[in-house]
C-alpha cells in the first residue's frame, strides 16, 4: 500500500470540502488527513477514494462518505482517552479515525468477511482496538460502561442493550429509520433510567442487522 503525495494532496481537498460543509473539529480533519482512505477500498477506486462518495466494500455493505464520517464522530464530541464502542466496523476506516484521535476502540461487526479483511488493515497502522466478530445489537456487556457508541449502520430502533452499556453521561450517535432514510440521532444518557434524545437530519446507511452472523 502507497501513500504518494498525490494521495496526500486529494486528503488535503477532501478536508477543504469538510470544512466547506461545516466540519470545524480539527482533531477529526487532522485524523482524516493522517489515515489514507484509499486503503480501503479496491484499487479500481483509488483516483475516486477522496470524493465524497460511499462505495461497496463487500458483504453488501459500504464505506461511508467521508462527510458522513467526518459528521458522526463530531458530534460524538470525543475526548482524548474515551472508551467507544462502534458497532459496524466494515472497512475499518471509521475505527481507524477513532484510535487515530487517541480512542480505545471496542469495535463489533457481523459480516465474518469484513471482520478479517478490516483487522489486517488496522494492523498495518499498527492500532490496537479490540476487534469482535458478533451482533451489534447486543453490543459488548463484557466491557461496558462505554463513553461513547458509535453506530454505523441504520438501526430500526434504538437497542435498549446498547443504552444501558452507556455510562451515566456517555453519548451515542445512532443513525435510526427505514432501510432508504435514517435520522441521525444523538442520545445522552443523564441517568440509568433517563436519556435526552437530538435528532440532526437526514442519513443513508445500510441496514443495521441482527439475529445470526456468518
Amino acid at each position: 500500500m502507497q501513500d504518494t503525495y498525490k494521495h496526500k494532496g486529494m486528503r488535503k481537498q477532501l478536508i477543504d470540502q469538510l470544512r466547506q460543509k461545516g466540519i470545524t473539529d480539527e482533531r477529526v480533519l487532522t485524523a482524516f488527513e493522517a489515515i489514507p482512505r484509499h486503503f480501503f477500498l479496491d484499487l479500481v477506486f483509488e483516483q475516486q477514494a477522496y470524493s465524497n462518495v460511499a462505495f461497496q466494500i463487500g458483504a453488501g455493505q459500504t464505506i461511508s462518505h467521508p462527510y458522513t464520517v467526518a459528521f458522526q464522530t463530531s458530534i460524538l464530541e470525543l475526548k482524548r482517552g474515551e472508551k467507544i464502542l462502534e458497532i459496524g466496523t466494515g472497512s475499518g476506516f471509521q475505527t481507524c479515525i477513532l484510535c487515530s484521535m487517541g480512542m480505545k476502540v471496542f469495535s463489533i461487526e457481523r459480516q465474518k468477511e469484513l471482520h478479517i479483511k478490516a483487522k489486517g488493515i488496522i494492523d498495518h497502522f499498527r492500532f490496537t482496538p479490540k476487534l469482535f466478530f458478533g451482533d451489534g445489537y447486543e453490543g459488548k456487556e463484557t466491557y461496558a460502561p462505554f463513553d461513547k457508541i458509535l453506530v454505523t449502520c441504520g438501526a430500526p430502533f434504538i437497542p435498549e442493550k446498547l443504552v444501558k452499556q452507556l455510562k451515566v453521561g456517555g453519548m451515542m450517535v445512532i443513525p435510526v429509520g427505514d432501510l432508504d432514510s435514517q435520522e441521525m440521532h444523538r442520545i445522552t444518557k443523564i441517568s440509568d433510567t433517563e436519556y435526552k434524545e437530538e435528532v440532526f437530519g437526514n442519513f443513508s446507511f445500510v441496514p443495521m442487522l441482527e439475529k445470526t452472523v456468518r
